[in-house]
């Protein structure tokens, strides 16, 4: 594993403060509210008083223009109450915090009227949708203050939990954490058909995981304060501080999404109950898949179904996990720490609940004899990717449409790194050489990258071509993305070359 000399004096900076955060916490959170510290086994453990019911982001409104299904996002700056008479100045999309869920069904065409009410350029962008480059949101898709964008396009891929956020160059980190984020359901008949819990904010939860840091005042703590960001000491879950769930069926759909910009999570519950892993970034598994852990990354997604009995209280909780990190790196990304999530809470009497099927959907694995380009990107050291930090009017992969490629990606640095890849939904071919464990068998855009371990990723790029308009591929740790661990691609037609791009970050 290498590590930079400036990673080594931030490590050796965050170890230092690591050690008053296991001690500084205080019953529902710090100096603000959300845990209890304690240094435990060297991580923290933060439990929670569970006192304020659980907040639904409401089903997105949408209206019927020219054939298409059109929605309507506003960004813009207000104040949180996340707990009463202590308010916290925060970012969102139709409100003070966090956005609405947008829900659409497969083949639908849809239209998205996003207006930017900040006092700073941002964008949406559509995290896990297959969509032409131009609509995609990302860096060159800017929304300056006070203007509007309208992206459109057909939706094409099966039911799955995506999500919303922002992600103008250099900054997508800070908007994010303020809170700019949303979810983004995609329907289609084959799920439909399931005997699946899928009442919104009945029997299928939205659960929207973010770490915050207060100050004394209640406001967000901003800035790096590890090697992968900001790590937070109190929870926040669809904005909520302190939540439970009052449970009404037998069986509960949580559609988990860590949309924290460097923690990742290991989810289970307190009594190490088992569930069943349903669905992952890019849609639902050939089969439930049962287990009492799963790892989600920042921007990792997964769907799962737990069973209750009538009156019992169970508490979803991230636990330590092995994120393949030396000892004291381990430590100060966050990997030894405890959170307690979300309290969920039977009524007496439960609504009765069909068994689970067998099987869900089909699955095709894409063989590997498809692919007829192989590339490789290396994760290394200063927040580069095969050497080169991003730059705004550089092309760094050229793709062909109606081809099938398999990316090669290996973490050399030894700090933790995710790896998004915009438009395409990717299967993973192996983990150092292995096949890959079930949760990894679906479809993904997200993985995550353990240093000096090999992963190979097959995808398909189809539909959407264009010379002049870039896709993204980058870590997640938004930190990283923002110090230039993110690379860009553009897909052409056969025998057609890439155009030249323009710098839209406005001096980032």
């Amino acid at each position: 594993m290498r590590l930079s000399r400036r990673d080594l004096l931030r490590l050796a900076g965050s170890t230092a403060l690591a050690l008053p955060l296991a001690t500084a916490c205080e019953p529902n959170g710090g100096a603000f509210g959300g845990g209890r510290g304690g240094t435990g086994s060297g991580g923290n453990r933060v439990e929670v008083t569970f006192d304020q019911p659980l907040a639904i982001p409401p089903l997105a409104e949408s209206t019927i223009q020219a054939g298409k299904r059109a929605f309507a996002l506003v960004a813009k700056a207000g104040r949180t109450e996340f707990r009463p008479g202590r308010t916290t100045d925060t970012w969102g999309f139709n409100g003070s915090h966090l956005g609405p869920t947008l829900r659409a069904r497969r083949g639908e065409q849809v239209v998205l009227n996003v207006r930017n009410e900040l006092d700073e350029t941002t964008s949406v962008h559509w995290h896990g949708m297959h969509l032409p480059a131009s609509a995609d949101g990302g860096p060159h898709q800017p929304v300056e203050p006070g203007q509007s964008w309208s992206p459109s396009w057909r939706i094409d891929q099966p039911a799955t939990t995506l999500w919303y956020h922002p992600h103008p160059h250099g900054e997508t980190g800070r908007h994010a954490y303020r809170g700019l984020a949303g979810m983004f359901i995609v329907d289609d008949e084959e799920e439909a058909a399931l005997d699946l819990p899928r009442e919104y904010g009945i029997d299928d939860i939205p659960v929207i995981v973010q770490d915050k840091l207060f100050d004394g005042d209640g406001r967000f703590v901003e800035g790096e304060r590890s090697p992968s960001g900001t790590l937070g000491d109190t929870l926040l879950v669809n904005g909520t501080l302190g939540p439970y769930y009052e449970v009404s069926t037998e069986r509960v759909r949580l559609r988990l999404l860590n949309a924290s910009t460097a923690r990742s999570y290991s989810f289970g519950f307190a009594d190490d109950r088992r569930f069943a892993l349903i669905g992952t970034d890019g849609g639902l598994l050939s089969a439930p898949y049962e287990t009492n852990r799963i790892q989600l990354t920042p921007a990792e997604r997964a769907e799962i179904v737990v069973s209750m009995k009538p009156g019992e209280r169970i508490v979803l909780r991230s636990f330590p996990h092995d994120l393949g990190l030396l000892f004291g790196i381990g430590r100060v990304t966050g990997g030894e720490d405890t959170f307690d999530v979300l309290e969920l809470r039977a009524t007496s009497s439960l609504s009765a609940s069909p068994a689970l099927p067998a099987r869900l959907v089909d699955v095709p694995r894409i063989a590997e004899s498809e692919a007829g380009t192989t590339r490789a990107f290396a994760l290394e050291s200063d927040h580069t990717i095969n050497g080169e930090r991003m730059r705004m009017d550089r092309i760094d992969e050229v793709v062909t449409n109606g081809t099938t490629e398999i990316w090669e990606v290996v973490n050399e640095d030894g700090l933790p790194h995710s790896f998004h890849v915009h438009d395409v939904q990717f299967q993973v071919l192996s983990v150092d050489g292995a096949e890959p464990p079930p949760e990894l068998a679906g479809w993904k855009d997200t993985v995550y990258a353990p240093p000096q371990v090999p992963i190979r990723l097959i995808m398909r790029f189809t539909d959407y071509a264009d010379p002049n308009v870039p896709y993204m591929y980058h870590c997640h740790l938004l930190l990283h993305e923002d110090q230039g661990m993110m690379g860009q691609f553009v897909v052409v037609e056969r025998g057609q070359r890439p155009g030249e791009l323009q710098d839209h970050s406005r001096g980032h």
